[in-house]
């Protein structure tokens, strides 16, 4: 997934402004799983009885997903969908849901809605890694990430109402997107602590409000934990050393040394008195914050510790990391034991009463027993072992074959996910993707209409890639990422309008051999078809009873001048061709980005019609309300007709041709025979004819030496074997050949491509 600032410059920069990109991500069912790792977990207790316990998980797929709890599995209640990147971390504050994301934003969500955004707050300017809360002041939540950025959030005063000026410049009562927080501003106007100059905001941010930024920090933070009160925060990154800071000032109390490697997960017990710390060094640390130093040290891991999680009286530690163990380790006897080995590492961990959540780097998320009330019950089961306090006694342990066994061999509680794409493939014909997921299988998806057209098992990835290749050369008009376990396409003007396909060859039902699409404009309107059937049911317009969309000529575009309009060749243009029809059932989601308010993400059929230029690209628009596309560049193909050494066939017309990249062979085969002129041979003659000029009015229309355009509107091929036949490097073209492929696989040269014709041989 490209980082958030791909989608269109937003700085103050004098440099041509590009455009913002727009994204769908295709899904190939409508079973609500995760598709790729999950990052972080937060169980919800209910305050009541009679409702059951949440598990909420925040995924690298981009959304989040609340789970109600049963005691032998778990139901999937609602998908939190806004980020445009990794979730990276949540904690839930009071019954509010706050998530952290690679597209450097913090959302707050409502932890028992139906999964609308209530508030995007905007202040990192990279990543957002990790967040911590304060337990008991549960309205304080700090967040840090990449670049050092470390701030603290009174998440009920950034919940206050905005003021007017950004409520009329958000236009939040009467916009869909920004309703679910898509487009919502930052609610804040933000400053650095103790600086007197204010940090680049957004022109609309007001309010006041100020979150404290904590100053310090060089390089990166991973991990973040504060107290119950929320007097003491604790961080650690890429520095090696756990700082300590007083998050009602931002200032800096203390700095611990001892970790060799970057510091990954931290824990404060309730009171703030001890912390625990585990590290890329594969050690955890038990600090004293009184005697501001290390008191125990724990070598239970053979590699990087990625999470802890301590029972509620801090007395035991579980730990889990890249070597895929999770260890339960009692702090004051240093006794541990492996309690449960994943099939991937493990990235977070989360107590639910006697059991314990594990996410790791799949998309599936397991329940393990761990006795989190009484953890003494799982060490009378034996086989545990004393804790060394140098990193390598575990790992020489490890190498010595005496890893212990582990306790619980299989999870009481599997919440299945859908294996995540790995490896893919656009195919030369541009309209399809090769996958590869995680489980071996390969399929076949039509990026036209975000659907599995074949689904091949686990097959060989490369041979099945040889099988499908076509000598075919379309332009190259949209990228395509699996970032996010799943297949990202973009489309960026004015590339994505470069690639044209004949109607025929996309069955189109009473095309003519000459009507040309569009890709990209045929596949925005299938993209945004439920848009604008929403667009026209609001507007009431009587302009949509002719399929002339007049509620769009209030959307101010621009570069008109530039603009061409298309025509879209059927009598309805808000019509979706066959070739372009997107699922409901499991629509692809958007994302992209208007004028206002900055990148969001939606399912397609969630789209209400709302949605105007400050949240979509304005040639988005211009392209489905007003049919206009920028002018292609690059669209034909030069190209010279010699006869073949030793023929005698000629020409009535000499000099450079031009013709559309797309024009097949077959219609230059019937140029040829259209501007040929054939005597009778003479008996005994040459087999290949004499040809002779009968007919010299005719080259006046084509000067010599001069540049000739040859049409893709000759007359119609017949479908007889054809008399005359095209070579290209001595090898004989085929009449299906475009002349794109022709000099990309034949010709492959820079200069102008040289064709050769001369009757047909007989075979």
């Amino acid at each position: 997934m490209h980082r958030v600032g791909s989608a269109g410059n937003t700085s103050n920069s004098s440099r041509p402004r590009k455009e913002k990109r727009l994204t769908y991500v295709l899904n190939d069912s409508d079973d609500p799983k995760h598709c790729a790792g999950v990052n972080c977990l937060a169980v919800y207790k209910s305050p009541s009885s009679d409702h059951s316990d949440y598990l909420f998980t925040g995924s690298r797929d981009g959304t989040l997903k609340r789970w109600a709890l049963g005691d032998d599995g778990a139901t999937c209640s609602a998908t939190f969908e806004s980020h445009v990147d990794w979730v990276n971390d949540a904690v839930l504050v009071g019954d509010k849901l706050v998530s952290c994301s690679s597209d450097t934003t913090i959302k707050l969500w409502s932890c028992l809605s139906d999964g609308s955004c209530i508030r995007t707050l905007r202040q990192h300017s990279d990543y957002v890694i990790c967040l911590g809360a304060a337990g008991i002041n549960s309205n304080i939540v700090a967040s840090g990430g990449l670049g050092g950025e470390v701030f603290i959030w009174d998440i009920e005063a950034a919940l206050l109402p905005v003021s007017k000026s950004v409520e009329t410049a958000e236009d939040e009562s009467s916009n869909g997107t920004a309703a679910s927080g898509n487009s919502g501003l930052p609610v804040t106007s933000l400053r650095s602590i103790n600086s007197s100059s204010s940090i680049s905001m957004h022109a609309t941010q007001s309010h006041g409000y100020t979150p404290v930024a904590v100053k310090g920090h060089k390089e990166s933070v991973y991990a973040l934990a504060m107290n119950d009160t929320g007097t003491l925060l604790v961080s650690g990154g890429t520095e090696k050393v756990v700082r300590v800071w007083d998050p009602r000032t931002g200032l800096k109390t203390m700095k611990l040394r001892g970790h060799t490697d970057n510091i990954r997960a931290l824990l404060l017990d309730s009171t703030g008195r001890y912390c625990l710390s585990g590290s890329s060094d594969s050690m955890i640390r038990l600090w004293d914050l009184g005697q501001q130093r290390c008191i125990h040290s724990y070598a239970v891991h053979t590699d990087s510790i990625w999470a802890l999680a301590s029972t509620p009286t801090f007395s035991h530690v579980y730990s889990g990391g890249r070597d895929l163990s999770l260890y339960l380790t009692d702090l004051a006897t240093r006794e541990s034991l492996l309690l449960c080995m994943e099939e991937h590492p493990i990235l977070q961990l989360a107590l639910q009463d006697d059991s314990i959540w594990v996410a790791t780097t799949d998309s599936s998320v397991h329940r393990w027993p761990a006795e989190g009330l009484n953890p003494q019950k799982v060490f009378e089961r034996g086989n545990s072992f004393l804790a060394g306090n140098l990193s390598f006694t575990r790992a020489r342990a490890c190498m010595e074959g005496s890893t212990p066994d582990p306790v619980y061999k299989e999870p009481s509680v599997t919440i299945s996910g859908i294996p995540g794409i790995v490896q893919h493939e656009v195919l030369n014909n541009r309209r399809q993707v090769l996958t590869k997921d995680a489980s071996g299988t390969v399929k076949l998806w039509e990026i036209t209409k975000g659907i599995v057209t074949e689904d091949y098992g686990k097959v060989s990835f490369d041979e099945k890639k040889e099988e499908l290749f076509e000598m075919v050369s379309i332009p190259a008009w949209f990228t395509v990422d699996s970032r996010l376990g799943s297949l990202s396409v973009h489309l960026d003007t004015p590339q994505c309008f470069s690639a044209e396909m004949y109607g025929i060859d996309l069955n189109m039902p009473g095309a003519s051999e000459d009507h040309k699409i569009n890709l990209a404009q045929e596949t925005l309107r299938g993209l945004l078809s439920h848009w604008l059937t929403k667009r026209k049911q609001r507007s009431g317009s009587q302009a949509s009873a002719n399929g002339d969309m007049s509620s769009g000529k209030d959307v101010t575009m621009k570069n008109h001048s530039h603009a061409r309009e298309v025509d879209g060749g059927v009598e309805n243009q808000n019509v979706v061709l066959p070739a372009f029809e997107f699922s409901r059932v499991s629509p692809p989601s958007i994302i992209t980005e208007g004028s206002q308010g900055g990148p969001w993400r939606k399912k397609l059929t969630e789209l209400d019609g709302t949605e105007d230029e400050k949240d979509l690209p304005w040639w988005c628009l211009d392209c489905i309300l007003n049919r206009r596309i920028p002018p292609l560049e690059n669209t034909k193909c030069s190209f010279f007709l010699h006869s073949c050494e030793g023929s005698n066939v000629q020409l009535l017309t000499q000099g450079k041709l031009s013709a559309p990249r797309i024009l097949r062979i077959h219609k230059v085969i019937n140029y040829v025979v259209e501007k040929m002129v054939l005597d009778k041979p003479q008996e005994g003659g040459n087999g290949d004819g004499a040809f002779t000029s009968a007919l010299p009015s005719v080259q006046s229309q084509f000067p010599p030496g001069g540049d000739t355009v040859l049409r893709s509107g000759s007359k119609p091929w017949q479908k007889l074997k054809p008399s005359i036949e095209i070579l290209c490097n001595n090898q004989v073209l085929s009449p299906e050949m475009s002349l794109a492929t022709v000099r990309a696989y034949i010709w492959k040269k820079p200069d102008d491509l040289i064709l050769n014709y001369r009757l047909a041989q007989a075979k």
